[in-house]
């Protein structure tokens, strides 16, 4: 017979884990500056459309300055593109 109560596994013991702070960071009408995160995503949710492109973990960032706009690419797939501004063409 055991003389001590057993204890719980060692993956009871996990507690408190943060997020990973994923998700949407520019809403679609919002200005965006080359470089800048659109989202952070696991696996390829929203995909990228004109003026965004997508790096190795899947976060989408803008390419030029612009304003954001999401769109449906089909009936499950989001689709975010740049529109690139008026005056900045110039």
């Amino acid at each position: 017979m055991a003389h001590k109560k057993g204890g719980g596994t060692k993956a009871a013991q996990g507690g408190n884990v943060s997020g990973k702070r994923l998700g949407v960071k520019i809403y679609g009408g919002s200005a965006v500056k080359t470089g800048q995160i659109i989202v952070r995503q696991r696996g390829r949710e929203i995909i990228p459309g004109d003026n965004v492109d997508m790096g190795r973990d899947f976060t989408l960032y803008s390419k030029t300055d612009g304003v954001v706009e999401f769109a449906w690419d089909s009936r499950k797939k989001k689709k975010v593109n740049v529109v690139e501004k008026e005056d900045s063409k110039k």
